[in-house]
């Protein structure tokens, strides 16, 4: 667990797209998404979701499954195992709330 939240202050704290990061990691938490569907529910440019999707997926901390444009993604099992980690850093960093989206959930 101690590798896996030195990764997670690195994705998050170590540079300018972390809390971009934490918000699909949230976001992913609940279900899984296409990058277009993550682009829409946390308005970000697709080019964006897409950069900070392929960090996450080279540092393992998530998974995808499908092709092309309905490709989803999901939290790799060692990230689901220690969300409380992600949890508790996130909430160091001092991003534990990002903004409410139009369905009145606050991610």
């Amino acid at each position: 667990m101690e590798s896996l939240k030195r990764l997670l202050w690195w994705m998050l704290a170590g540079s300018s797209g972390g809390p971009n990061r934490g918000r699909i990691v949230i976001l992913l938490r609940s279900r899984p998404y296409n990058a277009h569907q993550i682009s829409k529910e946390l308005a970000l440019d697709y080019k964006t979701v897409r950069h900070h999707l392929d960090v996450l997926l080279e540092n393992q901390l998530l998974m995808a499954r499908g092709e092309g444009y309905g490709r989803m993604f999901f939290l790799a099992p060692m990230l689901e195992n220690e969300y409380a980690a992600f949890e508790q850093i996130w909430a160091e960093i001092g991003k534990s709330q990002i903004s409410a989206h139009k369905d009145g959930v606050t991610k």
